[in-house]
Parts: structure tokens; sequence; C-alpha cells
């Protein structure tokens, strides 16, 4: 068993900079924690993916659709799909369960 806090994922991505800490990694699936700062790079994934919304609001697209979200919110993408976090508040940030097979060179 592992438990993860928020302010634990919090300190992972507020160290140096990074926006995205993997807290743990196993063959089924792997746990991380995302804060862009100031815009979204992130590019699509392999993988299948659930945001799950730990502060902040703002608009999320996926495969051209669009929708606002908010803190407890769960968004799913499916792997391969273009997505992206836009106009966000500076306190966003969200847990992120990648799920499935891991691909031969990750996410």
């Amino acid at each position: 068993m592992k438990k993860l806090t928020l302010s634990e994922a919090m300190r992972a991505v507020s160290a140096d900079g990074t926006i995205y800490a993997r807290l743990i990694k196993e063959p089924s699936g792997d746990l991380g924690f995302y804060r862009p700062r100031p815009t979204d790079p992130q590019k699509p994934h392999v993988r299948d993916e659930i945001y799950i919304i730990a502060s902040g609001r703002g608009k999320f697209t996926c495969s051209g659709q669009s929708t606002s979200f908010e803190a407890g919110d769960a968004l799913f993408v499916p792997g391969g799909a273009e997505h992206r976090f836009e106009g966000f508040s500076e306190d966003f940030a969200a847990w992120v369960v990648f799920f499935g097979p891991a691909p031969p060179q990750g996410n």
C-alpha cells in the first residue's frame, strides 16, 4: 500500500519548476500529478488516462470538444486523443491516472 497526499504531490511538482511528477509506476498503470504553468504543453499519450482535478478551474478540450472543469471533476481521455487544458486558474492542478499496459517506451 502507498498513500500520497495532495501536499506531497504539490511539492513534487513545485520543487524545481517541474509540471508533471510520476508518483506511482506499476505495469498496469501510473499515478502522476500535473500542474502546468502558464500554458498546457502536452501532446497525446499512448495510454488511456483520467484527470481528477485537485484544484482550480478552466476549460478542457479533447478531440475538438470543450467543457469547463473545476475541482472534484474527473475527465477521461482515450489514448492518442489530442487534448489540452486552457484558460485555467493559477491554482490549477490535477491527479493523472494512466492505465492499461505500458507501451515499450512510456506514455
